[in-house]
């Protein structure tokens, strides 16, 4: 076994000493007393796996053929939120509800394309201000989309990377600058970094180990931003590691997916394959903070921006209120999230840039809306307060809102299909019973044995509503019962 820095540490009376007041304070004061005893923050690597679903993720229990034992060894070490979803079921705007706190009309990302707005304050500048660097390795999709506006698909300008202003090696829309086994990212100064012949997963983190095997002078921030499973959108298909289609031909298929039509029959072979090297990169980087004695000082988040229907419910793969789209895996281990355990509470992924800051001893700005989930670990009063409701914003599929709770999905959309930031008249559109129908096969929206809930449900949404910044709407009931 390696020497890591905790065995190193206890390997001396003083610091077992420090250690042991350490680990009797809470997490706030952890972190400071580690401080003070002239222990290093800890170093965070939050790393995105995009349109991977909550579902095939082992340790959640609900995919037998799914293979993702790293993921799962993380889960058995550490903190796995079972109900995370995303507040906005598309790539970019997940993105920068995740690194600013905020809902997607807020940041200027209501749709893909937008820049995110410079005006806010972002997980990775307040941590660069907190004493990290700030590091980036794979996909943003948060700086402008065209070249005329001095953004494309490829190199990010410094002023749109959202204060990450370390180490850059990346690429605006990587599906756009690389295919799954050759393409290019770019380092900060523009320089191609090209690969060939080699998985994308495999490439991206071949440079994530090369970051770590570095001498950090600093604690450090590592976004390591894979595409997988996502679809490679020139080809129109998911596509996993050679072989790895073959082996997943008779994988289980979801209960969501098996009655509804969509193209998941060509699709989950490949998706499989891509969600297990997903695992398998997880794994590798796991093991280079073993051996780099990183691994006990290191809060390691897995994380994806939206889940995946497969054409099952729009014409594509997210962009819709169920949960196939919006539940999303997040598994946290580390300081301050040691020990195994499931957290049930719902939560957006708007909490996760205050949680991390807040994990680490960092203040969180009062521009963000979303919470610290800490006191979800520890603190049952804490649990039994938490709202357990979100807002999900819905874009370019419709301009639509949702409100998740645990019980129940409750949709509205503008009825004239138009596509905006946001609309002053809705009709509701959808609502699942998720108790009784967690597959989401049954559409209650004007049924008028859920017309009391509903009512109840759309005066809570247009709350949620107002409190994301946006005026209160005219949400009109449904007439029919489909």
């Amino acid at each position: 076994m390696a020497v890591n820095r905790r065995n190193f540490l206890l390997g001396t009376a003083a610091a077992a000493a420090q250690a042991g007041v350490a680990a009797a304070l809470p997490v706030g004061a952890k972190s400071e007393g580690a401080e003070q005893a002239g222990k290093r923050k800890p170093n965070i690597i939050l790393y995105l796996s995009d349109q991977f679903r909550w579902d095939f993720v082992g340790a959640n229990g609900l995919n037998g053929s799914t293979n993702t034992p790293n993921l799962d060894a993380l889960a058995a070490h550490g903190k796995n939120f079972t109900h995370a979803v995303t507040n906005q079921p598309v790539c970019a705007p997940a993105r920068s509800v995740l690194m600013t706190g905020r809902y997607a009309t807020e940041t200027n990302v209501w749709h893909n394309g937008p820049a995110l707005t410079t005006e806010l304050p972002t997980l990775a500048g307040e941590l660069r201000k907190a004493g990290y660097t700030s590091n980036l390795i794979g996909k943003w999709h948060l700086a402008p989309a065209k070249e005329s506006d001095g953004g494309g698909p490829g190199y990010v300008k410094p002023e749109y990377r959202g204060g990450f202003l370390d180490l850059w090696e990346g690429a605006n829309a990587l599906e756009h600058t690389t295919h799954p086994y050759e393409g290019t990212i770019y380092d900060g100064d523009g320089k191609a970094i090209t690969f060939k012949d080699q998985y994308r997963v495999d490439f991206i983190t071949d440079r994530a180990e090369r970051f770590l095997r570095q001498k950090q002078e600093k604690p450090f921030f590592l976004f390591v931003s894979q595409l997988e499973p996502h679809q490679q959108n020139d080809w129109k298909r998911m596509v996993g590691p050679k072989g790895s289609a073959e082996r997943f031909i008779n994988a289980a298929v979801p209960a969501d997916l098996r009655e509804q039509p969509g193209d998941w029959h060509q699709q989950l072979p490949d998706y499989y394959g891509a969600c297990e090297s997903i695992d398998a990169s997880v794994g590798r980087l796991r093991k280079v903070l073993e051996e780099e004695g990183m691994a006990d000082n290191t809060i390691f988040a897995f994380i994806s921006d939206h889940g995946c229907h497969f054409m099952t419910r729009n014409e594509e793969y997210k962009r819709s209120t169920h949960n196939s789209s919006v539940r999303i895996p997040l598994i946290i281990q580390g300081p301050g999230f040691e020990g195994a355990q499931q957290i049930p509470e719902l939560f957006g992924i708007i909490n996760v840039a205050p949680t991390l800051l807040d994990a680490v001893g960092v203040k969180v700005p009062e521009s963000m809306k979303g919470k610290s989930i800490l006191p979800l670990l520890n603190d049952a009063k804490a649990r039994e307060a938490w709202p357990n409701k979100e807002l999900i914003q819905i874009s370019e599929s419709m301009t639509g809102r949702t409100i998740r709770t645990k019980e129940w999905t409750y949709c509205v959309a503008d009825p004239t299909g138009l596509r905006a930031a946001t609309s002053n008249n809705y009709h509701e559109y959808q609502m699942y019973d998720q108790r009784n129908d967690p597959h989401e096969l049954m559409n209650l929206a004007g049924r008028k044995e859920y017309r009391a809930k509903a009512a109840e449900l759309r005066e809570e949404l247009k709350k949620l509503i107002v409190a994301s910044g946006e005026p209160e709407p005219e949400i009109v009931e449904a007439k029919l019962y489909p």
